[in-house]
C-alpha cells in the first residue's frame, strides 16, 4: 500500500524538516503539527505541505488533525524534563504513543513510523529517558498487527546542519579558554547522519518486510565524547585541550547543572550516557562526520533550514 497523506509530529524539529522535504520530493502530501506555526513558515517553501499549529497532547486536537491521512509519523521527544522525577518524560515518551495509537485505531490510520532511541529499554534503561523510550516503544509495538503497522527507528547522536550535538559543543568551545573540561569523556557514540535517518524513514514508509521492526541506526565510525569535541575543535580550527573529568566529578557536575535554567547537563543525562551508544551487529549508515560536518560546522553565516530546503529541492 501506498501512504499517500503522512502526519509528521515533531515535523518542525531538526529531523522532521529533513523527512518532510524527502516525502514532498516524492509527491506526498505531508501535515505537519506544530506548538508555533510561525516560527515555522519556512517550511511553506516546500509544495504539498500543510503546517498547522496544534497541541498533539491534546486528544481532541489531535484527533482532528490526524483524521484523514494514511500514515504518521510520531518523532516528538526531549532529553530533559522540566521536573526531576521522570513525569515529564512519562508525558511525551509513554503517555503520547499510547494516545496516539488509540487515535490511529479509532481513525483507521495503518501505518506508523516511531523514533525511539539506542538503548531504549523500558526495564533495563539507566536514566528516565531511555526507560520511557523503551516503554512507549513497547506500547505501540504491542499493537503492532496486519491492522497497524509500527516501524521503530532507535539512532544514536544524530549529526547534521542545525543539529543541538557538535553545534552545542561548537559555542561552548568559542567562549571557553585554552582548557575544556568534559564530563563523561569516555562515553562512545556512532553518529549518524540526519539525511541517513531521514531516508531510513521515508524508504519504510510502504516496505512491508520493515512492518513491526525494531532498527538500531548508527554511523560508520565510533568514537569517544571526548573524541567528538576534540574534532568539533580541530573543525574550528580552535587551538583546545579537552580535559577528561574522574567520574565523580561528573556526577557532581550533573547534580550542579540539573537546577540550572535549561538543564544545560542533568543527572538523566549523566545516567543516559553510562551506556555507549553504539550498534553492535552491523546497522550502520554510511556518512561519516568527515563528509559533512566541515560543510556547516563553524559556519559564521548558519546555514539555515530554508537554504538546505532550496538546495535539495533545486528551487531557484
Amino acid at each position: 500500500m501506498k501512504h499517500n497523506s503522512i502526519c509528521i509530529l515533531g515535523g518542525s524539529g531538526f529531523v522532521g524538516k529533513q523527512i518532510a522535504n524527502r516525502l514532498v520530493s516524492r509527491n506526498r502530501r505531508v501535515r505537519i503539527l506544530t506548538r508555533n506555526r510561525n516560527n515555522h513558515r519556512d517550511l511553506l517553501v516546500l509544495p504539498n505541505i500543510e503546517l498547522i499549529e496544534a497541541d498533539v497532547f491534546d486528544n481532541l486536537q489531535l484527533k482532528k488533525y490526524l483524521n484523514g491521512v494514511d500514515a504518521v509519523i510520531n518523532l516528538v521527544g526531549i532529553l530533559n524534563e522540566k521536573q526531576h522525577n521522570g513525569d515529564g518524560f512519562r508525558k511525551v515518551h509513554v503517555e503520547l504513543p499510547k494516545n496516539l495509537l488509540g487515535i490511529c485505531l479509532d481513525l483507521n490510520i495503518r501505518r506508523i513510523l516511531h523514533m525511539s532511541a539506542l538503548n531504549a529499554d523500558a526495564n533495563l534503561g539507566t536514566s528516565f529517558y531511555l526507560r520511557t523510550k523503551g516503554e512507549g516503544e513497547n506500547t505501540l509495538h504491542t499493537y503492532s498487527t496486519d491492522r497497524l503497522a509500527v516501524t521503530s527507528f532507535r539512532p544514536s547522536v544524530i549529526f547534521g546542519p542545525g543539529d543541538s550535538f557538535l553545534n552545542r559543543f561548537a559555542d561552548l568551545l568559542k567562549v571557553m579558554p585554552y582548557f575544556f573540561p568534559l564530563a563523561c569523556a569516555t562515553a562512545r557514540f556512532a553518529p549518524v547522519y540526519v539525511g541517513d535517518v531521514a531516508d531510513r524513514f521515508v524508504q519504510a514508509l510502504d516496505d512491508k518486510s520493515t512492518y513491526g521492526q525494531r532498527y538500531n541506526v548508527c554511523g560508520p565510525e565510533e568514537y569517544s565524547l571526548k573524541q567528538l569535541v576534540e574534532y568539533t575543535a580541530k573543525t574550528l580550527d580552535l587551538n583546545r585541550r579537552v580535559i577528561s573529568l574522574p567520574d565523580f566529578i561528573s556526577q557532581l557536575q550533573a547534580n550542579v547543572l540539573e537546577w540550572f535554567p535549561g538543564k544545560p547537563f542533568s543527572v538523566d543525562n549523566y545516567n543516559s550516557l553510562k551506556l555507549d551508544s553504539v550498534c553492535q551487529h552491523g546497522e550502520h549508515e554510511a556518512t561519516s562526520l568527515a563528509m559533512v560536518v566541515p560543510s556547516y560546522l563553524g559556519d559564521d553565516n548558519r546555514q539555515t533550514d530554508y537554504d538546505a530546503m532550496r538546495r535539495m529541492t533545486r528551487q531557484p
